[in-house]
């Protein structure tokens, strides 16, 4: 039977007359539900029922909201199992993949939990007899946009800080995945959030425009394509709110001749191939620096080994697999040389599924759309140059800056890349450079629009505004200038 996904506010699913829009299975590609397409009235009702819930919520202690969010991280642990298959179900995953996309949003929630001994307000006598202190206020009513790639776990790097914070959200799931987030509501209910909270709008792009010029939100984060993220980031600060919108990358991985051959190769694969290359932290070109032909012949071997349908997920849409199809076509006719050819697979008894095996495509020259652009599926681009700085310059001509890696065993080199890549998350030796809690995720140029990041310690100022008070209650006190 097909799930039918509704809106999520005031603490119950809500009946809808709306239009909808078909959720697929991309192991299977076919049908498995529908979600609604709100309107402008859903918003503002999930925005009424959030605004009221806001008063009682924002007089909880920090103390008291972080319990809440402890108890919604154990029924994340029940319920491991159950929402790592729905995640296979709507993304198509691999079910040790999506095991380890909640388990990260558990990460995520117990960094939340943590929220009570991270802030300390800051009080001090400025002068004799006066005294200022400052604080961290909620900010009101807030927004996040999540992408369909992570169904759990991006939803996670804002909803548990931005609510423990003393804020209550709208949320927009990807009308592409928009199950996860639904099961997210009902387990936060289960914990003890108070209804009106937390609310799920879902919909299209017409609702996150809606959310963008609406006056009562406060605040939006957004995690998706780098076109996207610019427009929703425009329309968000021209209505006055603050943004933080995470658009798309593309992560270079620089060999050198001396990296450990095994762990290079390793590394580059799970890299390029992870969650089938839809990642904003999936290595989509390579950089080698002189003779690294051993470390390509090893990537080859191990990448033969990836089998669509077994231990390689699908990706998401047919239509994204024709975008990812015609990068390769393009790039071949171009005269780069693929060494490894993921096109055409088809997996038995999913067919109509959305598979691509891995796909690595020798002598790419730097000028090329696949060299350039965020292909998002299991490709790499490789190119070669025989200077390190060359290396960096190619690096640095993308336009965005979200993630970088160097393979080497020298220190001194590793250090010297790092500190000249013009790239906001680094990596020596470490394929997929996501910074662990409390380190804060986020990029540089067009993979980023806003000030700060949007997870650990940089997500508090986000989050909150500072509150700034300053007392004299001595009437001796000495006379300075505030007085």
């Amino acid at each position: 039977m097909n799930k039918k996904i509704e809106n999520f506010i005031g603490g119950k699913f809500q009946n809808s007359e709306n239009d909808t829009i078909p959720i697929y299975n991309p192991q299977q590609g076919n049908i498995i539900g529908d979600v609604v397409n709100s309107s402008n009235d859903d918003l503002k009702l999930a925005i009424k029922s959030a605004l009221s819930a806001h008063k009682i919520w924002s007089n909880f202690t920090l103390k008291e909201r972080a319990e809440i969010f402890y108890e919604f991280r154990n029924q994340l642990i029940k319920n491991l199992d159950s929402l790592s298959k729905l995640i296979v179900e709507e993304n198509g995953k691999i079910l040790n993949e999506a095991k380890a996309e909640v388990l990260k949003g558990i990460e995520l929630t117990e960094f939340a939990c943590s929220m009570p001994q991270i802030i300390n307000d800051e009080i001090q006598e400025v002068s004799k007899g006066v005294e200022c202190r400052s604080s961290h206020e909620s900010i009101g009513i807030v927004a996040s946009v999540a992408p369909f790639n992570f169904p759990i776990m991006v939803p996670l790097w804002t909803i548990p800080n931005a609510l423990i914070l003393g804020n209550c959200m709208i949320f927009k799931p990807s009308e592409q995945t928009p199950i996860g987030v639904s099961k997210i509501a009902e387990l936060l209910k289960l914990s003890g959030l108070p209804d009106g909270v937390f609310n799920v709008v879902n919909g299209d792009k017409k609702i996150v425009e809606a959310i963008c010029e609406n006056d009562d939100i406060s605040a939006v984060s957004f995690v998706g394509s780098t076109k996207i993220a610019k427009i929703v980031y425009q329309m968000s600060t021209q209505n006055l709110k603050r943004c933080i919108a995470l658009g798309g990358a593309k992560n270079h991985l620089i060999v050198l001749p001396d990296a450990d051959k095994e762990m290079a190769s390793n590394d580059i694969l799970a890299s390029m191939s992870g969650c089938s290359g839809q990642r904003c932290m999936a290595a989509s070109a390579m950089v080698g620096v002189g003779e690294i032909q051993e470390v390509i012949d090893k990537l080859v071997i191990k990448a033969k080994k990836m089998i669509p349908g077994d231990n390689l997920g699908s990706v998401i849409s047919e239509k994204a697999l024709k975008r990812i199809e015609s990068f390769i076509d393009e790039a071949e006719k171009d005269g780069a040389k693929i060494i490894l050819d993921g096109r055409d697979f088809k997996v038995k008894g999913k067919e109509k599924g959305y598979f691509i095996g891995p796909t690595i495509i020798d002598h790419v020259s730097p000028k090329m759309k696949i060299a350039k652009e965020e292909v998002f599926g299991p490709v790499l681009a490789i190119m070669r140059t025989n200077e390190v700085d060359e290396a960096i310059k190619i690096e640095n001509r993308s336009s965005y800056g979200n993630a970088s890696s160097v393979y080497t065993q020298d220190g001194r080199l590793a250090d010297y890349i790092s500190e000249r890549v013009n790239a906001g998350m680094i990596g020596v030796n470490i394929g997929v450079p996501v910074p662990r809690e409390p380190f804060s995720f986020g990029g540089w140029n067009d993979s980023r629009y806003g000030v700060g990041d949007i997870t650990g310690k940089s997500s508090i100022n986000f989050w909150t505004q500072l509150k700034k008070r300053t007392t004299k209650w001595n009437k001796g006190a000495k006379k300075n200038w505030m007085s």
